[in-house]
Order: structure tokens, then sequence, then C-alpha cells
């Protein structure tokens, strides 16, 4: 047992001590979130009985305490922003604090497992806990859904759109994370998966330097057509790629062949897609429910004649963005001899929708969605509890269950140390 006040490290740095922890995230040594606050700050937005706390134990003498950090649903490990946001603060701060992930980067976490151990003086990590719970839950949680719908559409690429239903730029960077975590969880399993993201400020975690996009309704309203829009972006970015918003005026077929021959020899060169974002009150032009089943009759008849949910029938049949609508696009373009011409769909692209895709095996080239951000906030609460204390388990009564998970990293720390 450790004397009283003696850091030491109780525990291994990986659950596969084999295996090399796969390298940080790209994007995440540089990001707004890992950057380190001052002391000022960090009291300031933490809760205030960890502040009291940190005094109480600075006047009573320090000891060094183990924290397990984990979630209560299933999720994929997304720690990389919480370890590089520590290791900042304990640099900023001048003192040691010791932080071992369980799982690799990616790596799929049962329910309750601990994601990590932190280990320091309590004096030291009292007061960081809120601030590392923040951190962590909502990553691990949007990595999952976002390897579950890059999976679902296995061959379609998925840029990350989550920039405008987020609180505030610190939560926009914490889902563009996530999302490309589960990203590169799907890719190792045969997915496309996410190519990159909306704007230049969290394109680095997907590799890149800038964002993707062409353009937003606004300015098929300020040009006065589609058609007139595709020409004015064509204008000014002539080797950009051309993907044009269909829907505005609800005419997606008649807009869409009409960029198709005015941009004859790009479409044929496979640079130009055309965006379904149609409205949930209308459905895709001359489409109706009647029309919608003939399409998917036509295609993917086995689609149709199974049970379905009210919600799995409308993202076949249904208003919007419907599985109907995409094979029935792809058949007008492909009629019109526009086969590399690309269909890029976005409005509510989440888990359950692209399974729903997947089942009708809609002809989905690109996904554009921020519906990876968890769909119910409270299943993103992480929680921390110390495990030990200088050495001595000790656990708040309820979550025993977090003890066998620290002796086994114990164990395989002994056993690393001391392999004989």
């Amino acid at each position: 047992m450790p004397r009283k006040g003696q850091l030491v490290v109780l525990k291994s740095s990986s659950a596969h001590p084999k295996e090399p922890r796969s390298k940080v995230s790209s994007g995440v040594s540089s990001s707004f979130c890992v950057t380190a606050l001052d002391d000022a700050t960090i009291r300031a937005r933490t809760d205030s009985y960890f502040n009291r706390t940190k005094e109480i134990v600075s006047r009573f003498g320090d000891c060094v305490v183990t924290y397990a950090v984990f979630i209560r649903r299933p999720v994929l490990s997304a720690t990389a922003v919480v370890e590089c946001w520590l290791k900042n603060v304990a640099r900023e701060r001048g003192i040691e604090i010791l932080v071992e992930p369980v799982f690799t980067e990616g790596e799929w976490v049962g329910a309750g497992e601990p994601l990590l151990y932190v280990t320091g003086f309590f004096s030291h990590l009292a007061d960081l806990e809120t601030l590392v719970l923040q951190k962590l839950g909502a990553c691990c949680v949007a990595a999952h859904r976002a390897y579950q719908m890059a999976l679902s559409l296995p061959k379609a690429q998925f840029l990350a759109m989550e920039a405008r239903h987020c609180a505030g730029y610190e939560m926009q960077e914490l889902m563009s994370y996530g999302a490309s975590v589960g990203s590169r969880a799907a890719q190792k399993e045969g997915a496309v998966g996410f190519i990159g993201g909306a704007n230049d400020a969290t394109a680095s975690f997907f590799g890149e330097t800038h964002g993707f996009g062409t353009m937003p309704h606004a300015l098929i309203g300020y040009a006065g057509s589609t058609l007139r829009a595709a020409e004015m972006f064509h204008e000014v970015y002539p080797d950009s790629d051309l993907t044009v918003l269909v829907d505005y005026y609800g005419r997606e077929i008649t807009d869409g062949l009409a960029v198709c021959r005015h941009f004859e020899k790009l479409a044929h060169a496979g640079r130009v897609g055309l965006r379904l974002d149609t409205h949930g009150g209308r459905f895709l032009e001359g489409l109706d429910p009647q029309e919608s089943y003939a399409v998917l009759d036509r295609y993917v008849p086995d689609a149709i004649r199974r049970y379905r949910s009210e919600g799995e029938l409308r993202n076949l049949i249904g208003t919007g963005v419907s599985a109907a609508a995409i094979w029935r696009m792809r058949e007008v373009l492909d009629d019109a001899g526009f086969e590399k011409v690309k269909i890029v769909v976005s409005s509510g692209f989440g888990v359950t929708k692209c399974a729903s895709m997947a089942d009708a095996n809609a002809p989905i080239d690109v996904v554009g969605t921020g519906s990876f951000i968890p769909k119910l906030w409270n299943e993103t609460y992480a929680t921390a509890d110390i495990v030990t204390y200088d050495g001595v388990e000790s656990v708040k009564t309820g979550r025993e269950f977090l003890l066998p998970s620290f002796r086994k990293a114990e164990e395989r720390q002994r056993r690393r140390l001391h392999p004989g």
C-alpha cells in the first residue's frame, strides 16, 4: 500500500496491453475544448461542492485518489479530448495527473464499464470533475450514433453538418470529434463513413483543412431560380464540383434535370450532385402515397411487404426525403442519361432513418447530417466515482460494480511490471 500522499500508478494504460493504443485523433491537440483553463475559470465553472471539497481536503490532509469515469449506456470510447484537456490542465497547474484509458479510441464500451481512470491528489482533482464529465459523455454517444449510421449505409459518403444544431462552438467541436471517432470505427469495417464537415473550424477532425458545401436555400431565393443559382456558383467556383439544392420551388425533378442538361459536361464527368432536402410537409415532385409505393415496388418490393412501424413507413413512402423519393430521382436521372450524377440527401438522417434507407437499398451517394447528435440528452450523462483513497478501495454503495474492472486493471498492471 502506498504511503499517504504518495502518487502511484495503480492501473494499466490499456485494456489490451499487448496492443499499442491508437494515435490521438486528428484535430484533438489543437482543438478549443482541450485548452487549459486558469484556476479562477475552473472554480467558476465547476460545481460549488467540489470547490468546497478541495478546500476541506487541503486543510485536513491530502491523499491520492483514483476516479473511475463511466456512462450508463453502451457507447464507443471517445476520450482523447478529455485526456488532452487534463494533460494541459496538469501542465498549467504544475501538477501530476495520471489518465489511464481503459479502451482504445473507437472501441465498444458496455453500459457502466469505466472508460478511463484518473489518478492524482484529491485536492488537484476535486474541482475538475464537472468539466471532465462535460467533455466526455456526449462525445462517446455521438461516436456510437455516427458509427451506426455509417455502417448502415457503408457505400455512402457522410458530411458532418452538426454546427447549426449545437449550443455554441464547444458543443459543436465535441460532436464533430465524436462523429470522427465513430466514422473511423465504421471505416475499419469497410464503410466509407464521414469524409468531412460543414465548416473549416472542425475540418481537422476528419483530416481536412476546409469544410465542404456549395449552397443554401437562401442563394436560390436570391438568384430567382435553381439553375441561375447553379450558374452563379459555377462562375465563382469553376473548379469545384457542383451540388445543387433542388427542392426550393418544389420542382426537384424538373429543376434537377435542367441543371444537369445545362452542365451536361460536368454531369457526365460525375461532378454534379443533386441534393434532396424536401420539406417533411410535402412529397417529392410527382409523388404521392400511391406513387411512392409503386416506385419501391419497381426496385425493392420486399421493403414494403414486411411489417413496418409508422416511422419506418414514413421513411420509406412518406413525405420529405423518403426512400421512394430517392429511388424516383435516381430513376429519372438514369432514364435521362445522367447515371453519373450523384444524389445527396439531408433532413433527419439519424440512426433510424439510415437503417430504413439501408433496408430499402436507397441509391444514396452522400448524406449530409448532424443527426449523430445524441437524441436523448440524458443518455450522455457521464459519472465519476472515486474507487480508491491512498490505495484503499472505497466506493459509494451501489457503485460496487466499478471495483471488479478496477481490480482487473490492477492485475494487468502487476503482470506487466512483474511478468514472471
